[in-house]
């Protein structure tokens, strides 16, 4: 039994696909999971350790997927109780523990990051996330428990409304809107498409010799600029590829009236030099790189447009 924590976002529910069109049985752990055709549903607050426990009983390898609220206090309370009760709940069921992070963690990075990038957060959030990534960590070294991390880069995709490159350009140019960018559009930004995401996911699940490690997941690389991106964007949608670029100032004023904005804005050091996500090492023990992004992007815009994937 496979079981996904955090069931319903753009990753869970790709990897809901792959394993349901492999006829592999999986468990969808979330408040209120949604049902998905061959999956068996299972409704459990993450936050409580006996719900978790009861969640993750009979699986052989767990997924924590889970998203929270982006706000720095529901973090600090919540991701350190959810990943303490995770591990305990896979030590009990003698599970694997496949964790799917971002990048935080490493905080301003000058080049490529790496599985090797060492670990140095430069915002409250990227705490967080070293501190709960090292935790984990250490119950493998420790010989508690076989996992592994999985890092993205920021992402985009089909379906996928909660990506900023979605939110910020394909949502506008679907609609005939100006697209925007933030801080600075002309460089490199390397983008992981969720699809992709998904099935390094399901290929490091399933082979034996990849647990105990960290992974970058195929995120395609030669990352376009934030103006290559939407113009390539715009051409799928047949519009100009009219943009503007949200300053820091323009952020700071929005955060007064934007929660979600206010929250961002400590990590927006990500997006004002370049941003270089470096899947090497699973490019070359899968032989997958990353779907181009002329054809993510064309299929993200394609769901934009109702189309079918193909």
């Amino acid at each position: 039994m496979t079981t996904i924590l955090g069931a319903g976002g753009p990753i869970g529910n790709e990897l809901a696909k792959i394993l349901a069109a492999s006829n592999r049985p999986f468990r969808l752990v979330g408040r209120n999971p949604r049902p998905v055709a061959g999956g068996e549903l299972f409704a459990a607050d993450l936050a409580d350790k006996e719900q978790t426990i009861r969640a993750v009983a009979g699986s052989t390898v767990v997924h924590l997927l889970a998203g929270l609220k982006y706000n720095l206090e529901v973090w600090q309370d919540l991701w350190p109780q959810i990943m303490a009760n995770t591990i305990e709940a896979c030590k009990r069921a003698e599970a694997k523990l496949l964790f799917f992070d971002n990048v935080y963690t490493y905080g301003m990075v000058a080049g490529p990051m790496t599985e090797n990038t060492p670990y140095a957060p430069c915002s409250k959030k990227g705490e967080i996330r070293a501190m709960i990534a090292t935790a984990l960590m250490k119950e493998v070294q420790a010989g508690g428990l076989s996992a592994m991390i999985a890092r993205s880069a920021d992402f985009y995709g089909p379906d996928t409304q909660n990506g900023v490159p979605n939110v910020l350009v394909f949502e506008p140019l679907a609609k005939g809107a100006m697209a925007s960018w933030l801080v600075n559009a002309e460089v490199p930004h390397s983008l992981t498409f969720t699809p992709d995401a998904a099935r390094g996911v399901a290929m490091l699940a399933d082979q034996a010799s990849a647990w105990n490690q960290v992974w970058h997941l195929p995120t395609a690389p030669h990352p376009p600029t934030g103006r290559e991106f939407i113009a390539m964007a715009a051409s799928e949608f047949g519009v100009d590829p009219k943009y503007r670029v949200l300053s820091r100032l323009m952020l700071r004023l929005a955060g007064c009236f934007n929660p979600q904005v206010r929250e961002s804005y400590e990590m927006l050091y990500q997006s004002d030099s370049p941003y270089l996500f470096d899947s090497t090492k699973f490019a070359n023990e899968f032989g997958f790189a990353g779907t181009p992004y002329p054809d993510g992007i064309r299929i993200a815009a394609d769901s934009y447009k109702g189309k079918p994937r193909v």
